[in-house]
């Protein structure tokens, strides 16, 4: 059934063909007009009243631009201020290739502006750069709006290039990291990478310190990436790193690096380090290595130059200049005294092996003294062994091996102590071989002895400055009582024996008018990668004076093919840099004569030993455990 539609007049009409009124369509369409129109308003007073801020902001975020400004880092020093790393202004130089197309200049003084786009831009630009004119131009010429044309320019470079008045040319400040000391520290220094990086060093170990907080640009730019003139910009200002301060001496570590380099060349040495330490501070005035690296050009470290510091880094056996901390325990144990007698047979069997001197001697009747001034390891065993090797052990964990120095250098090493060994390498240790250390605890060790037994741990840093000038010193390390002053100034006795006619080191570390103690060492020298003892470390300790104690020199040689005896090797430069100490620091000479401990009893003669084949020092046939690992066996101990 469908619908209707009646034809007289007011009827309503129905069915799928009815029809609106017009007036009422107007009226609908009225309503939702105003109804959109309301909810437009409606928005258009949110973006523009409620959220206005909003908007803007995001608007401006969108058409912002914003550029890390580089905080300058802060400047490394030596103890009196001499800078050993600084970072200086520097620029980079970006243009804008399409602005520079329009550059015009007069080609005479009179004449007129011509254009002479990059073609004349490079023309004057290349000189003031130091490249050459058709490289520059290559870089100006193009259709990008942002391009680096030079980095590390100078400021004065800048400034003529800003008087050429060149449209498109800016310049975005950078630093450039500089060493004045070059290679002479910048194994202990370190550097930084193009990237901002450091690489080892002081510049790794106090990098939270010197970086510093980079700040921050904003500024509105168009859609085409060029900055508005009159835009919006915003500055967060750099806050520049802190100044550090160590307590290394610029001129000891001149000296020291240039003495170590001389011994390692002309003894044709795979490596050394050589560490000056004060004596009533524990400070480190100069820690060298060679071979070292150009911290201006870390490509050198693809040339055979190392960015390691292996006077922290490096463990090694350290042979004979181990043999005062097994005398000190010895004396401060009461087991024995300077003059108490030794008779040291020419050769002794302990534990399945025989050990031997370093050259065939008979019955040698040496006193304490002796046996220290002569190096001898069956001495040494003979001594050490009146106490329980756990009692030794803990003697040289108080001197700070097995430890690190709490210095926090990057990639510093803690050596290597056995707690209670066995068999051979229960003998071995006495004599510094079948355990290890570095560089600077070994020189730790006599600081021990010559500050009167007491151990002051080693430190490099002194302290830092604020960018306000505000200093502060750093926190000094805790002191330890290792053995009592009376037997540190026994053992300082008998090291000057060493520095005697009757010692290993004889006139190779003696300084005219100081008395002088210290110790040779020669050990043999385990190589890591070929699995097994090759070469040999040679290495002399000493302080002066040592009737009044100032400095240790601590010099150290891996693997010197021409001699390897640690006198003969290492003694020169200790006598160089110790003797530069001395005068630099104006330390008087010594006020009273070396004391005469005597080496032998019952009128044992060492230059009348008519069986010895040579210098009496202290090789011994033996296969010892090796600190690294247990599996190890050697097969010779040198500890001269």
């Amino acid at each position: 059934m469908t619908a209707t539609r009646p034809t007289r007049k007011g009827a309503r009409v129905t069915g799928s063909r009815a029809r609106m009124h017009p007036r009422r369509r107007v009226r609908s369409m009225f309503i939702v007009s105003l109804l959109v129109l309301t909810v437009f308003a409606a928005q258009l007073v949110r973006l523009q009243g409620f959220d206005a801020a909003a908007m803007s902001a995001k608007a401006l975020e969108q058409r912002s631009a914003k550029r890390t400004l580089p905080a300058a880092r802060g400047q490394i020093t030596d103890s009196n201020g001499t800078v050993l790393a600084e970072s200086i202004e520097r620029y980079t130089l970006i243009v804008d290739q399409q602005a520079v197309k329009e550059y015009q200049k007069r080609l005479t003084p009179k004449g007129p502006r011509t254009k002479v786009g990059a073609q004349g831009a490079a023309a004057d630009v290349a000189p003031l750069l130091g490249l050459p004119v058709a490289d520059v131009q290559a870089r100006l010429s193009g259709e990008r709006r942002w391009y680096p044309v030079a980095t590390d320019m100078t400021p004065v470079a800048w400034r003529q290039i800003k008087k050429l008045g060149i449209g498109g040319l800016s310049a975005e400040l950078t630093t450039k990291r500089v060493y004045p000391a070059g290679t002479g520290a910048a194994s202990l220094v370190g550097a930084m990478t193009n990237a901002g990086a450091p690489v080892g060093g002081v510049e790794q170990l106090m990098n939270s310190v010197l970086a510093g907080k980079p700040g921050e640009q904003r500024y509105e730019t168009t859609p085409s990436g060029l900055k508005i003139p009159t835009g919006t910009e915003s500055h967060t200002p750099a806050v520049p790193g802190r100044n550090v301060q160590t307590t290394i001496d610029a001129d000891l570590q001149f000296v020291a690096q240039n003495a170590l380099a001389r011994a390692v060349t002309q003894r044709e040495a795979l490596n050394g380090y050589v560490v000056v330490q004060d004596v009533r501070t524990g400070k480190l005035l100069a820690v060298a290595n060679y071979p070292t690296f150009d911290p201006a050009d870390l490509g050198s470290l693809s040339r055979g130059g190392t960015v390691s510091n292996k006077a922290f880094q490096e463990n090694f056996e350290p042979g004979s200049t181990a043999k005062v901390m097994t005398m000190a325990a010895v004396l401060q144990e009461g087991v024995a005294k300077a003059d108490t007698p030794v008779t040291v047979p020419s050769e002794l069997p302990r534990s399945d092996k025989v050990f031997k001197d370093s050259s065939e001697h008979g019955v040698q009747k040496l006193t304490l003294s002796g046996v220290l001034a002569t190096s001898s390891n069956m001495g040494t065993i003979l001594a050490g062994e009146k106490l329980p090797v756990s009692k030794v052990m803990e003697y040289f964990g108080k001197f700070g091996l097995g430890h690190l120095s709490g210095i926090g250098y990057p990639g510093e090493q803690a050596g290597v102590v056995p707690k209670n060994p066995t068999g051979s390498q229960r003998y071995t240790v006495m004599f510094g071989q079948g355990m290890s250390l570095n560089a600077v605890q070994s020189a730790s060790v006599f600081q021990t002895i010559a500050n009167g037994g007491v151990r002051i741990p080693p430190t490099l840093i002194n302290g830092q400055t604020e960018p306000d000038g505000t200093y502060t010193p750093a926190k000094a390390p805790a002191q330890q009582q290792v053995i009592s002053a009376p037997v540190a100034k026994t053992l300082g006795e008998m090291m000057e024996s060493v520095v005697s006619d009757e010692g290993t080191a004889g006139a190779y570390a003696s300084i005219p008018g100081y008395r002088v103690a210290g110790k040779t060492g020669t050990a043999d020298r385990y190589d890591e990668q070929a699995g097994r003892y090759l070469g040999h470390t040679a290495s002399f300790i000493g302080f002066a004076p040592a009737d009044q104690p100032r400095f240790v020199v601590s010099c150290t040689l891996q693997r010197p093919i021409k001699g390897h005896y640690g006198g003969q090797t290492c003694g020169p430069v200790f006598t160089e840099v110790m003797k530069t100490a001395l005068e630099k620091y104006q330390v008087p000479p010594s006020g009273s004569p070396a004391p005469r401990l005597p080496a032998t009893f019952d009128g044992f003669s060492l230059h009348e030993d008519k069986t010895s084949t040579g210098t009496t020092g202290s090789t011994g046939s033996t296969r010892s455990t090796s600190p690294r690992s247990p599996a190890r066996t050697r097969t010779t101990t040198q500890a001269r």
